[in-house]
């Protein structure tokens, strides 16, 4: 048996673009599977580096540096959408780059965002562009009160939003929000938040992970639930979504789609980011495959296998000194599965590392047992 068409040999070089914690849990997957990873990265000394076969510290937007990293990998990829998407093409033109800058410059922005998935034809909120405070009457008039006014760039964890309660809230919200055009986005009477991995390989055939439910606490997601706890017909609408959207970007690699459900239980996509994603992190001990090595096979062209799991999981993130300090109960605790991300300084609201518990296939706990499961992150 060969190798599929365009599919990378082991010791080919996997160029991934940025130096976080995704970085670093795709080199470890790269390698496992008998790649080299080389590491594009502003942060000589973060997490990705640490584990990687080679590292190129430069700018992501410097021809220079970009066309020595070229130089020196197979394909690129990326683990975080705020990098260069001009930088993106440059490569483009030297490697392959999977998935596409084109892709990037979609997720990067909230309104190219919105308006690709209503032309794709994808559920999406009310929304609304505001590019000068003139808009804004015309969005709550669209919207609703309260709505949410965010930033188009840059946004992530809960930053670059607001929540616009009453209309005398809308100019100073503008005002405060920044750079312009800004998005609006109707309030969601949501039942819950989900979320699916999608994989899709260069044939087109796309896999896609167990739906997910997660919980956010100051913006940043907290916990995530596999499988969400949704009816069946609702995680089928989701899955069937997210390859939807794959499909529609012509996606090569891995796809974290976000989504609302609603009371009615219909499903609305809140946001996408075509690289692995926090909510998936519970594949890694819960699937004998897990988003990490699905993105590597698919962006090096390798068979993407089933994305099945053999247990159910909860998935807790570790975020900020406060969980920290309880590093040496957690190591402790029997059940617990930690992964840590190297980096130096837990700072409040920063993403240190996450922990995963396995429960039986079938079996995930209701309330009471998710939080008895988190032994000394319960309190948290």
């Amino acid at each position: 048996m060969t190798l599929p068409a365009g599919a990378l040999p082991p010791n080919s070089v996997l160029g991934i673009v940025g130096g976080g914690q995704l970085g670093r849990m795709s080199a470890i997957a790269a390698a496992r599977l008998g790649f080299r990873a080389h590491i594009l990265t502003d942060e000589p000394r973060g997490p990705a580096a640490q584990v990687a076969h080679a590292v190129t510290v430069g700018a992501y937007d410097d021809a220079d540096t970009l066309r020595r990293f070229a130089a020196a990998v197979d394909v690129v990829t990326f683990e975080f959408e705020n990098i260069s998407a001009d930088g993106l093409e440059l490569l483009a033109e030297l490697r392959p780059v999977r998935p596409s800058g084109d892709i990037l410059r979609i997720s990067q922005d909230r309104i190219a965002e919105k308006r690709f998935l209503t032309d794709a034809g994808i559920p999406v909120a009310p929304w609304a562009e505001i590019h000068d405070a003139g808009d804004l009457d015309t969005a709550i008039g669209v919207l609703g009160l309260p709505f949410i006014l965010k930033t188009t760039r840059l946004g992530y964890d809960g930053k670059g939003q607001c929540r616009v309660q009453a209309a005398d809230d809308a100019r100073p919200a503008f005002a405060a929000l920044a750079p312009h055009p800004l998005v609006g986005e109707a309030m969601i009477d949501f039942a819950c938040e989900i979320s699916v991995m999608v994989a899709r390989g260069l044939d087109g055939g796309a896999v896609t992970f167990d739906v997910t439910e997660n919980r956010h606490r100051d913006g940043i997601l907290d916990l995530s639930l596999a499988p969400a706890r949704v009816p069946e017909a609702v995680a089928a609408q989701a899955r069937a979504i997210a390859i939807q959207v794959a499909a529609a970007l012509d996606l090569v690699g891995l796809l974290g789609v976000e989504m609302f459900v609603d009371r009615d239980g219909t499903v609305l996509v809140n946001e996408i980011a075509p690289r692995p994603h926090n909510s998936g992190h519970w594949t890694m001990d819960a699937c004998p495959v897990d988003q990490f090595a699905m993105h590597v096979r698919a962006v090096t062209g390798l068979p993407l296998p089933p994305a099945i799991r053999h247990s159910d999981a909860a998935m807790k993130n570790l975020v900020g000194p406060d969980d920290m300090a309880l590093w040496p109960d957690i190591v402790a605790t029997p059940g617990l599965l930690p992964h840590l991300y190297g980096k130096d300084a837990a700072r409040p609201g920063r993403k240190m590392g996450h922990v995963n518990i396995l429960f039986p296939h079938g079996a995930l706990p209701g309330e009471f047992g998710v939080r008895a499961s988190l032994g000394p992150l319960a309190r948290r």
